[in-house]
């Protein structure tokens, strides 16, 4: 995991909808990224082949050197400092989380490992487990994935029973501040309409 900064800072989800939605390629979001000296990046995408990922992380890697994670593809974590899992993908793995946690990390050895998780119980879990992180959300609707859960400021409270550096999500803003264990502020559609607007 890079090292912790002292005030909450800006993990990029860079969804593959978005990139889309604005037309812009990996390269442009990547030096964006590295203009604004953002630290961590995630890329997403939940549709495409494994070949179409691959080519936008080596596209990113080329633009950014900040710490590059991939979301759900276990297979491409070669190509990224990390990888990020939904609750979902982790079952997929294994009904056992701890289980599921065991052999990812058997693939991935000491690479960045972040779990999403949505309320207390998960985050419960979570803490008995070997990660780096945790994504926690929805804090505000979000236009990147419009069945999430908003829980608000509860989730403010849920934060601090967990024993793993927090990444919220969901409708965060740049001007957003929150207190530990939350690290990071996950900005998706903030980030891209700034970029845009840059």
């Amino acid at each position: 995991m890079p090292p912790m900064p002292d005030e909450t800072a800006v993990y990029a989800l860079i969804d593959a909808e978005l990139l889309k939605r604005y037309t812009l390629s990996p390269e442009q979001v990547g030096r964006f990224l590295e203009s604004e000296k953002i630290p961590i990046a995630q890329y997403r995408d939940k549709s495409a082949s494994d070949e179409t990922v691959a080519e936008a992380l080596e596209a990113l890697r080329r633009s950014y050197g900040g710490t590059l994670i991939v979301n759900d593809r276990l297979d491409l974590v070669p190509l990224a400092d990390g990888l990020h899992l939904g609750q979902e993908d982790l079952a997929a793995v294994a009904p056992d989380p701890a289980e599921a946690v065991s052999r990812v990390r058997e693939r991935i050895g000491e690479k960045i490992l972040g779990l999403s998780t949505h309320n207390l119980s998960e985050i419960e879990t979570a803490n008995t487990l070997k990660l780096d992180y945790i994504g926690l959300g929805a804090y505000r609707p979000t236009a990147t994935k419009s069945d999430a859960e908003v829980r608000g400021e509860e989730l403010l409270s849920i934060a601090r029973h967990s024993r793993h550096p927090v990444a919220i999500i969901g409708g965060v803003r740049w001007e957003d501040r929150f207190a530990p264990p939350i690290r990071y502020k996950v900005l998706g559609s903030a980030l891209f309409e700034r970029l845009v607007a840059s």
